[in-house]
């Protein structure tokens, strides 16, 4: 057979495999995979760089698809293409503990490098994805020995492009020149409820060029056409990011519901055994021909060619550049090795006696660190200058500077949160990015999936409570500090002075499963100089410490964290028999042993108390009463708001 051929089978095939598995669950969307078959086709079976057998090569391509709910699409093309997912694989999908769940999963599946679903986080995941490969490129290469020159690949649907991440994540990537990075579009005109022509009228052509991208048009269903385009886009040596606009027909192989929004689900599954004869499939479930099979065997052999002669490059880029191997090394492996006692002794210790913000206090603990961990990046939504997490001295990243660890993301919290998990997908650098904690709702979402994909990365959440003051309500998070708390593996830091605060930074970067939350102040907190640095350092990496033992018997105890441990200290004094508690971090602390929980907060003491300026809901899981602020606040001085409320020493006594 003719490669153009056996090509379009495979895409039948694969068709076809979409079919059995959705129809065998009576559950998934067929819409994409039938739509964009030859796209896959030609995609797996002659652009991309990878190597099947080597899914973490450093220098692959990254295919993401945006569009999650298509799941199907990429698992076939990876058993297609020789990935670890095999016909059994797929007759389990969305089985329990399968490898093929109903949205692609990271770190579940060979070749899945994002966790989607929610649509438009791809886009942004594949910007930070391209903005690492270019940082890669600034800081590794050699003139003449590129070890990291590869694409970023991202299929995206009608969805994605609705939903407004996708217009922060393309603006950013036109502003930052993102030529390695190319969005294949699958324009069928079909949402789930109707056609898109209810909910969108933009032309989407000019609105990307506008972003400054490269647009380009094709009959998705054409296989030399897209070879011709996707080769085009591939081999440009523009510094324009790449959009690709493919025509399709939405379940295309099952006349009774293609092109229309029936196609989008499970509803042609009822037609499969129909829909496969008139595809030219057998009725065998499952099956891919022996000549796809042959045709794909010799691609992966190419592949793992081209593979092994990059380890041949990269054993004499080792040789000639023994310092930048040490930086790569350090990036691919210290990463998450380190214990947080380490990194801790890279921050010296703060003096005594004085008053920091904790955002103050964390800018120069980042600082402190990035100079010991050349992994660390980090980025701000127009905010450097308040959540003073910008990183001195190291650049700002452009198209003019490559290497540079400053990303400047503009006014874009649900672009940058989707980027920061790009970044940390790809594996190479350590992300955090910043923004006021009250605006942290904008990115909710993607916060939410680097928890479930356990991405290691920080978040710098500044200005934490009502002590925002004269900004008022607006800009008061009394509320988000507790829903943060609730995403499932997420560990939320709220320090209560610069010693506290280095720990923070300490235990979020030594963390090797999940993300890490900083909840911090805007106004100055004193230095708790009454506490001995060791036991605010050392107590913060268990999640809650005693700040101040009770003299005699104990009758009382207060529970505090960030800028209230100051009053909690406060009404110790005056209530002996009461022990004050730092709970920094509940996450933290609840994966202590019992008998450390217990030393803590001893059970046979219920006459518990907890403070803190926001509402006060989870606290009651520790405290019989919890004093804080269940409603918004108002603008008026930050101390003014406090008495207010009763978040003071006061309330915590008798």
């Amino acid at each position: 057979m003719e490669r153009d051929s056996i090509l379009q089978q495979a895409a039948n095939e694969a068709r076809g495999l979409a079919i059995d598995a959705i129809a065998a669950r009576a559950s998934g969307h067929l819409g994409l995979p039938l739509g964009c078959a030859e796209i896959g086709a030609v995609l797996f079976g002659e652009i991309l760089k990878c190597d099947p057998a080597r899914p973490q090569w450093p220098d692959r391509d990254r295919f993401i698809l945006s569009a999650g709910h298509g799941s199907m699409f990429l698992y076939s093309w990876l058993h297609i293409s020789g990935y670890g997912i095999s016909a059994e694989d797929l007759a389990d999908f969305r089985k329990k503990g399968s490898k093929t769940p109903g949205h692609p999963e990271y770190g579940e599946t060979e070749g899945v490098e994002t966790t989607t679903g929610p649509l438009g986080q791809g886009i942004g995941n594949a910007v930070g994805m391209a903005i690492s490969e270019k940082m890669a490129e600034a800081r590794f290469n050699a003139p003449s020995q590129k070890i990291f020159s590869h694409k970023i690949w991202c299929l995206a649907g009608d969805g994605c492009l609705q939903e407004g991440i996708s217009a922060e994540a393309a603006a950013i990537a036109g502003v930052m020149k993102l030529g390695n990075l190319v969005l294949m579009y699958d324009s069928n005109g079909v949402t789930l409820d109707a056609d898109a022509s209810r909910t969108m009228s933009e032309d989407t052509a000019m609105r990307f060029e506008s972003y400054g991208w490269e647009v380009s048009k094709c009959d998705g269903h054409d296989i030399p056409a897209v070879r011709k385009t996707l080769l085009a886009a591939r081999d440009s040596t523009s510094d324009k990011p790449k959009l690709v606009i493919f025509n399709t027909v939405i379940a295309k192989g099952i006349p009774e519901v293609e092109n229309s929004a029936k196609g989008h689900g499970e509803g042609g599954a009822k037609f499969a055994d129909e829909a496969k004869k008139n595809l030219g499939l057998p009725a065998e479930k499952f099956r891919v021909s022996e000549q796809t099979r042959e045709f794909f065997d010799g691609v992966k052999a190419e592949r793992a060619k081209i593979s092994a002669e990059w380890d041949e490059l990269f054993a004499k880029w080792k040789a000639d550049n023994p310092e930048r191997a040490a930086e790569l090394q350090a990036c691919i492996t210290k990463k998450g090795s380190e214990s947080a006692e380490k990194l801790l002794g890279l921050v010296p210790e703060f003096p005594a006696g004085g008053k920091s913000a904790t955002r103050a206090s964390g800018g120069a603990v980042m600082n402190a660190l990035a100079q010991k961990l050349p992994y660390m990046v980090t980025g701000a939504a127009d905010l450097f200058g308040s959540t003073k997490n910008y990183l001195k001295g190291m650049g700002d990243f452009s198209p003019e500077n490559r290497g540079g660890r400053n990303i400047w993301y503009g006014i874009r919290e649900h672009a940058m949160g989707a980027i920061t998990n790009g970044i940390a997908y790809y594996g190479l650098f350590e992300p955090s990015c910043a923004t006021f904690l009250t605006f942290a709702g904008y990115m909710m979402g993607s916060v939410r999936v680097a928890a479930l994909s356990r991405l290691r990365l920080q978040y710098v959440f500044t200005h934490d409570s009502v002590g925002v003051g004269y900004d008022g309500p607006t800009h008061q998070p009394v509320e988000l500090v507790s829903m943060l708390r609730c995403i499932p593996r997420l560990d939320v830091m709220r320090p209560a002075d610069a010693e506290e605060c280095a720990a923070a930074w300490a235990h979020a970067l030594a963390r090797k499963d999940g993300p890490t939350a900083l909840a911090l102040s805007r106004q100055n907190l004193p230095i708790l100089d009454e506490i001995p640095v060791e036991t605010r350092r050392l107590g913060t990496l268990r999640g809650a410490y005693i700040a101040k033992r009770e003299a005699g018997d104990l009758k009382k105890i207060i529970i505090a964290t960030g800028s209230e441990l100051q009053c909690a200290l406060e009404a110790g004094k005056i209530e002996p028999h009461t022990r004050v508690v730092s709970m920094p971090c509940m996450e933290l602390f609840e994966r202590q042993d019992a008998e450390y929980k217990d030393e803590v907060l001893p059970p046979d003491c219920q006459n518990r108390i907890a403070i803190e300026a926001g509402v006060t809901g989870l606290w009651h899981k520790y405290a019989k009463k919890a004093v804080g602020t269940d409603d918004f606040g108002f603008s008026a001085d930050g101390p003014e708001l406090f008495e207010s409320f009763g978040i003071n020493a006061q309330s915590l006594l008798g």
